[in-house]
């Protein structure tokens, strides 16, 4: 046998053997896959009955307690169902015993309507009746007295309205004798005392600023070429420069007091110099300017050393030192501070009050008149304003607030205060005003006596310090007198401002005139 023949045979019997190995394993596996598909199918039915057996012990057990549920809630509805019918019944009953109760209630209130009936038809009949005796009674009052009952009930009236007006009267006079008296009694001891131990000067300043000059050249040199000079003067200090056909004399016209002076300093020094040219004069100006801001700081300060008072802001020292070239009615309203203070001071002394406070007070009481030409409002509220910022006391500022009536004055010191100044003001010579203001304050006066039922004429003497008022004798009754002085004077206080005070003097007087023929 050949070597390629024996390598076939093996070749052959391999892929015999390898064919019969394949079958056997297949037949193998196909036995074993069966047996695993059995298994599980068995296991399959297994779990699914499992699942049905408890699918159905849930469901029962689902259905029983659904039926505890519904028996429980049948339960409770028919609970709720019970206690419902339970308090329908109670409002039930109780609506019927209100039923009965309003019927008992309107049979009562029927049975007291008639009642009342009864009662009105009685009583109509007795007012029926009393109308009768009444109107038959004011006919025999009317047939004895004469009189019908409107003249009876406006004679009683008059007569009440008489017997108020005289008690009225009695009583105003008696408290005006009462208080006149007691005010005098104190007025002698203290005015007096402090007036005599006040010295003031009773001359008035002139508020015009006049400048001397050497000569009527200067009024040329003054006014510069085209007027250069004049109009930087006039810029410069915010006057104006009145060169008019008066000799050697210049008037400075300003309503700025302290601008004015500054200006009148600058013109003296520039005459003095002799050197007037616009760079000149501005430097004059600057240094004038300085000067009068020094005079009135230290003029401030002394008016504090001369009214012994301390602690004054600075800021109020210098619109005290301004006060110094302020004037009212010609009166120089820091001599006027400064008066009002000593007299304050002295009133204070008399009385047993607090003399630093009324001192101060006193000083102060004015201070808004250093502003009131440069901030609008009184000088009143200006100085209540600036007395606040700079820290002064509610007593002080109360002060400067009542001294001329603005408000009631509620303390001592306001009261002297409010005094002082009336006596500075209305001393003989003080103050002077203007001739056409004077005669319109008295004209004024008379017009506002005269504008009073039963007034017939009426006089202003005494310089406007008295009024006298004539009425008719027919109108006007003594008790009446006393009330119309008292209107009028609140009147005049309402209308008028008017230094010091007014007598209101009411004449009546009844003349009988015959001829014998």
């Amino acid at each position: 046998m050949n070597w390629w023949q024996v390598l076939i045979t093996v070749i052959v019997t391999a892929v015999a053997t390898g064919v019969l190995g394949f079958i056997l394993g297949g037949i193998n596996r196909k036995r074993v896959a069966e047996n695993a598909i059995g298994s599980a199918t068995k296991e399959a039915k297994r779990i699914v009955n499992d699942a049905i057996s408890q699918a159905e012990t849930k469901k029962k057990e689902a259905i029983l307690e659904a039926k505890d549920d519904i028996h429980k809630q049948r339960a409770e509805v028919e609970r709720e169902l019970r206690e419902r019918r339970g308090e329908l019944q109670r409002q039930e009953r109780r609506l019927v015993q209100k039923e009965e109760s309003l019927d008992k209630k309107t049979d009562n209130l029927e049975k007291k309507e008639e009642t009342l009936e009864a009662k009105i038809k009685s009583a109509e009949d007795k007012i029926i009746e009393i109308d009768s005796i009444k109107r038959s009674q004011f006919e025999m009052l009317e047939r004895i007295s004469g009189y019908t009952k409107d003249q009876a009930k406006d004679y009683l009236l008059k007569t009440l309205e008489d017997d108020l007006v005289h008690e009225k009267a009695l009583k105003i006079i008696e408290f005006d004798q009462k208080l006149k008296d007691e005010s005098d009694e104190m007025a002698r001891e203290v005015i007096p005392t402090a007036i005599q131990r006040c010295a003031a000067d009773h001359s008035a300043e002139s508020t015009v600023s006049v400048v001397t000059l050497p000569n009527d050249e200067m009024k040329g040199r003054i006014i510069g070429r085209e007027g250069r000079n004049i109009r930087t003067l006039e810029t410069i200090t915010g006057v104006d420069l009145i060169i008019d056909d008066t000799p050697e004399a210049i008037t400075i016209s300003s309503f700025d007091p302290v601008r004015r002076e500054i200006a009148r300093v600058t013109l003296e020094k520039l005459i003095l110099d002799g050197r007037i040219h616009p760079a000149r004069i501005e430097e004059l100006f600057e240094k004038a300017k300085k000067e009068v801001e020094q005079t009135i700081k230290q003029t401030g300060e002394r008016a504090v050393l001369d009214a012994g008072v301390s602690n004054i802001n600075p800021e109020l020292v210098k619109l005290l030192g301004k006060l110094k070239y302020r004037t009212s009615y010609g009166q120089n309203v820091l001599n006027h501070s400064l008066e009002v203070a000593y007299i304050a001071g002295l009133m204070a002394a008399e009385i047993g009050a607090d003399i630093k406070l009324a001192k101060r007070a006193g000083l102060l009481h004015d201070i808004g008149k250093a502003l009131d030409h440069e901030i609008d409002g009184s000088h009143v509220e200006l100085g209540v304003e600036y007395a606040k910022r700079y820290k002064e006391s509610e007593a002080v500022v109360h002060a400067i607030h009542a001294h001329h009536g603005d408000v009631e004055a509620k303390t001592v010191v306001a009261c002297l205060v409010e005094a002082s100044d009336a006596i500075s003001a209305a001393r003989p010579g003080a103050r002077r005003e203007n001739v056409q203001n004077y005669i319109k304050r008295l004209e004024k006066l008379e017009e506002i006596a005269t504008s009073f039922e039963g007034v017939e004429r009426s006089f202003a003497i005494q310089a406007g310090r008295e009024v006298r008022i004539m009425v008719k004798p027919e109108i006007v009754s003594d008790d009446m007198m006393v009330l119309i002085a008292r209107d009028i004077v609140k009147k005049i206080e309402e209308e008028l401002e008017f230094p010091g005070q007014i007598k209101v003097h009411i004449i009546r007087e009844n003349r009988a005139i015959d001829f014998a023929k």
